[in-house]
């Protein structure tokens, strides 16, 4: 489960560690957009589930859609979906949990490979957009 997530205007924060250091919000709302910023895995500033793609994601997932919801919208308005893997053999992983937690939405989707994360036990990020119509 992710961090609880508190709005303060046009922006979303849920206190991450990261957010305040490097002067970020998790979530912005502009308009009918929320734009998430990448999240991890990264929960009291504690990576979990080291070592499992799928369940980091779930936990990304947690974080990116308390953050939808704090910003007034819902996952049903979710359109676009990045994620980000440190290696080819979790695209699946992070495929299926997308599936399980969006799959009846279908958003947009982009699953782009990288060299690394902030943190080396990271094995994926998520980014989400969502729109209220």
């Amino acid at each position: 489960m992710g961090a609880s997530c508190v709005r303060e205007g046009s922006r979303v924060f849920s206190g991450g560690v990261w957010e305040e250091k490097y002067g970020y919000a998790r979530a912005v709302v502009a308009g009918p957009r929320v734009v998430v910023s990448g999240c991890t895995a990264t929960v009291g500033g504690v990576v979990q589930h080291e070592g499992d793609a799928y369940l980091q994601a779930m936990t990304c997932f947690d974080i990116a859609l308390d953050a939808v919801e704090a910003a007034g919208l819902t996952r049903e308005d979710v359109v676009m979906v990045r994620y980000y893997v440190v290696d080819e053999r979790h695209y699946d992983a992070v495929g299926t949990a997308l599936s399980e937690v969006l799959g009846h939405v279908r958003p947009a989707c982009t699953g782009v490979q990288v060299a690394g994360l902030i943190d080396k036990r990271m094995l994926v990020e998520i980014e989400i957009e969502a729109f209220r119509a």
